[in-house]
């Protein structure tokens, strides 16, 4: 019952359809890993949303409700990220926050590029601070 209660609501927030569609990116060399690897860390729940559906499917992509927060490993390095520019801090992990696209952070790990949109009601912060726990063990272990 619950499950055709959270199809439902994701169909009415979603639009047409009953997932909500994202470009999966395509990860290359470490990134590969490293995104296999957040697959399995990434927690039920973000901001309050349960973990949904997205298609097509792809292990590279994570949404959350009715995809008011969605995320994608193993994109390439933000085309507007210069060498000089500060990251924010959350958890241990550097998020880059586009400055065309305000619902737009990118995390920056040494082994793969993790983007993540935030809209609807969420804070950012909030959800980004859920998300820095997985994201922060793609790091290489200190020996």
């Amino acid at each position: 019952m619950r499950a055709a209660a959270v199809l439902l609501v994701l169909l009415a927030l979603a639009g047409c359809g009953g997932t909500v569609q994202v470009e999966p990116p395509v990860p290359e060399g470490e990134a590969v890993a490293a995104c296999d690897k957040l697959a399995t860390l990434l927690p039920q729940t973000v901001g309050g949303d349960e973990r949904g559906t997205s298609t097509p499917e792809s292990p590279y992509v994570a949404v959350w409700g009715s995809g008011a927060v969605a995320l994608r490993c193993g994109v390439p390095r933000p085309a507007r990220m210069a060498p000089t520019d500060t990251l924010q801090e959350i958890g241990g992990v550097g998020w880059f926050p586009d400055p065309d696209r305000p619902a737009l952070f990118t995390a920056v790990t040494d082994v793969a590029y993790v983007e993540v949109t935030v809209g609807g009601e969420h804070v950012a912060a909030e959800v980004l601070s859920d998300l820095s726990k997985p994201i922060g063990q793609l790091a290489p272990q200190a020996g």
